[in-house]
């Protein structure tokens, strides 16, 4: 798990116009809460948040007013667009703390039902998970080369790093490999075309009752 240290200021205007003023200085609205404090808006710099999200990071070491405390990226909000970060939540922990957090989960390997026409559905992306502050790990990796088609991995088949524990229903399905719907819609035509083929069996009906001679 990385750590980055990151310089905050006090941030006394509150609106959405000072916000918009803040993030054109190249500093990113926030606020820092937790353990019983008072929550307090700060300003920090936004190419250090960006970059801490970009590459996974979780805690965040936060130097304010002389003092420098450990927090949880606990929330990221961006624009309309999904483009740029907008506002940071950040909650204070301590390193003997345990914290639910979302993880990436990450497919490793090439499923053996993709090599028989198959494609690879991935159901959860980012995976809640409980475990220390300090134990937080960067993804969840998952193994699916011996998946064929119509198999899937569910929640309950993780095996993530230890004090790691992964959160929802067991049987929730993380990912699976099923046919193309081209493929299987091909199939049927194909099948129709074939029936189709074969020659009609006529059954022979009742024999014509012959007439009755003429006397």
């Amino acid at each position: 798990m990385e750590s980055t240290t990151i310089k905050a200021a006090a941030r006394e205007a509150r609106g959405k116009k000072a916000a918009a003023k803040l993030r054109a200085t190249g500093m990113l609205p926030g606020i820092i809460y937790g353990h019983k404090e008072e929550p307090r808006a700060v300003a920090l710099p936004a190419h250090d948040v960006e970059l801490a999200v970009t590459h996974g990071v979780h805690l965040l070491r936060v130097e304010l007013d002389g003092r420098s405390e450990q927090y949880l990226l606990k929330e990221v909000q961006y624009d309309h667009l999904g483009a740029e970060l907008i506002h940071v939540d950040l909650a204070r922990v301590s390193l003997d703390e345990r914290v639910r957090v979302k993880v990436p989960v990450e497919l490793k390997g090439t499923p053996k039902g993709v090599h028989e026409g198959g494609i690879l559905d991935q159901m959860i992306v980012d995976l809640d998970v409980e475990c220390l502050v300090t134990q937080i790990p960067d993804q969840i990796r998952v193994v699916v080369n011996d998946l064929g088609v119509g198999q899937a991995v569910h929640l309950k088949d993780l095996e993530p790093p230890p004090g790691v524990r992964a959160l929802g229903n067991p049987e929730e399905i993380v990912c699976m490999v099923r046919m193309l719907a081209t493929a299987a819609a091909a199939e049927a035509p194909a099948a129709e075309a074939e029936a189709a083929a074969e020659p009609e069996v006529i059954g022979r009906g009742k024999e014509e009752p012959q007439a009755a001679e003429e006397s």
